[in-house]
């Protein structure tokens, strides 16, 4: 990274409705890290760096203690390029959750955002899934040991284990919490997750389960299968990855 930039950086690439949110704002609550929503920006060269600075210090603060500066890219629509870059300059976090979950939770977000709504849709939530694990296996392929893995809903489910692997992998000098800030943009339209849970500023482990929503059988094997050897691929070519068994 050239030396113009005063900031570090830590991406994580994920998919819509896989706690990023909540990791995000854990992130974002630790003196050294500055970013908890997500930017809809591509980082393919120098300007792309600069202009998440700019466009973040419009609307908070970076913190004075700030090492590093947060961005999640959840969609196709947006890049990360690590070509020339190590990763003590970018640390890249990737994540996914189960088909089943995700597609469901998507399906849920949408009906009750706007039934018109492509992702209302469980045909094209599952579209949107398995395209994007694609992408994310593809990025992976080619930044092998340039990224580190964990199942999304350990979050959730062993908070301290994955926190603990964070810290580590981050440099971070103080532990990560379970608690974390709320701040200007928590739950506000494209910033992030809007549920209530998220505004409780602490993990709250219980999930839905989202049994009224009826996903067909079919799309859910189908996600199961076009994405499993792409799922694995991930994993092993991480520098270090956290998974449930």
């Amino acid at each position: 990274m050239n030396k113009k930039y005063v900031y570090q950086r830590i991406f994580l690439l994920s998919h819509m409705r896989a706690n990023t949110s909540l990791i995000a704002h854990i992130l974002g609550s630790h003196p050294q890290i500055s970013g908890y929503y997500e930017m809809h920006l591509s980082y393919l060269c120098d300007d792309d760096f600069l202009k998440q600075q700019e466009v973040y210090s419009t609307q908070d603060s970076i913190k004075s203690s700030s090492r590093y500066l947060f961005d999640k890219l959840l969609h196709n629509d947006y890049q990360l390029l690590l070509d020339n870059f190590t990763t003590k300059q970018i640390k890249t976090l990737v994540s996914i959750r189960s088909a089943d979950q995700t597609i469901k939770s998507i399906v849920n977000l949408f009906c009750n955002k706007n039934i018109n709504h492509p992702y209302a849709d469980p045909e094209q939530a599952t579209q949107y899934y398995i395209d994007r694990i694609k992408t994310l296996a593809e990025f992976c392929q080619h930044n092998k040991g340039l990224y580190y893995y964990y199942d999304a809903d350990y979050i959730r489910i062993e908070p301290q284990t994955i926190l603990n692997h964070m810290q580590r992998w981050l440099e971070l000098e103080t532990p990560l919490t379970e608690q974390y800030q709320l701040f200007s943009l928590t739950g506000k339209a494209r910033a992030g997750d809007s549920s209530i849970h998220l505004k409780k500023g602490i993990i709250v482990k219980r999930q839905n389960n989202y049994e009224h929503i009826a996903i067909p059988e079919h799309l859910l094997q189908r996600a199961v299968e076009q994405t499993q050897a792409h799922y694995q691929l991930i994993i092993a070519q991480a520098l270090d990855a956290v998974i449930l068994s």
